[in-house]
């Protein structure tokens, strides 16, 4: 009986061990996944940051924009105030057919606009500049005309003065609104990094959480193995405990009938060994 209890015995120890080193590896990958996902949710939250940070950007430069705007339009509503008494002057002493500085000039603030916001082909564009070009040939000519009068002259200088620093605030609106645009773009890279890292982030979780859990249930497997060899360790201690006990009673038995056969050999006058006076001590005889 109790070597059938050991043959059991060395099977649930062998469970057990196999349930021990399948939680270890469980618990080994669950700790691999959870780096993972830690590592993926920090780049996430750098992604975010760096969205974050651009988009700070971006606002700032649209409100620059914004502001630059304005500025360039009191420029230009200031000269083209001065240009329509020129124009004024011009209709009263000039020909009536010839279109005016004012006109041509609200075209060419028409054509670039159209430059800046629209796109066009590379044939189209030179096409465009050239149109430009030839329309600021056709003010430049008309004012030489007018700057022959003192007066036109010097409107004609504060107006130029007024659309150059218009024209610079265009350029630097272009500057700006190109800045704001790049960091546009930068923030929805970074936000498209983070959905993808956070995505990944979140397949990590599960991939740990599935881990986990597998290694908590070999776990309780292993738990409950043990729980059973120690019962196992009992049943077959107590065994071997009650065996031994009845050997040490028979060998007892024994010696306490040999002791009695030498008890009475002794009290018919035989003599006695010193080991047959210990056994008859040890037998509680004498």
């Amino acid at each position: 009986m109790i070597n059938d209890l050991i043959e059991k015995r060395k099977k649930i120890l062998a469970e057990s061990e196999q349930h021990k080193n399948r939680r270890n590896e469980l618990n080994s990958a669950a700790s691999k996944w959870a780096r993972e996902r830690n590592t993926l949710n920090n780049q996430t939250r750098e992604c975010v940051d760096d969205a974050q940070k651009n988009k700070d950007l971006r606002d700032k430069y649209n409100q620059e924009v914004i502001e630059l705007k304005v500025k360039r339009n009191e420029y230009n509503d200031k000269a083209n105030v001065l240009f329509e008494e020129i124009e004024s002057f011009k209709r009263e002493h000039g020909s009536p057919k010839t279109r005016g500085i004012k006109e041509i000039q609200k075209q060419i603030e028409h054509l670039e606009m159209m430059q800046q916001t629209q796109v066009f082909s590379t044939e189209k564009e030179r096409e465009l500049i050239d149109k430009i070009k030839q329309m600021k040939n056709q003010v430049k000519e008309q004012e030489a005309e007018l700057e022959q009068n003192k007066e036109m002259r010097s409107k004609i200088a504060s107006a130029r003065e007024l659309r150059k620093q218009a024209s610079e605030l265009h350029a630097k609106v272009t500057e700006v609104a190109e800045l704001a645009q790049k960091h546009h773009d930068l923030m929805v890279e970074s936000y498209r990094k983070a959905d993808k890292s956070r995505e990944s982030a979140d397949a990590a979780h599960k991939s740990f959480v599935e881990a986990q859990e597998s290694a908590d249930a070999e776990h309780k497997f292993f738990i409950a193995c043990q729980k059973e060899l120690r019962d196992y360790d009992k049943v077959i201690s107590g065994l071997r405990k009650k065996t031994k006990k009845v050997k040490v009673t028979k060998e007892q038995k024994a010696v306490r009938k040999e002791a009695e056969h030498l008890f009475k050999n002794f009290r018919a006058g035989e003599k006695l060994t010193t080991d047959d006076i210990l056994l008859l001590q040890r037998s509680k005889l004498i």
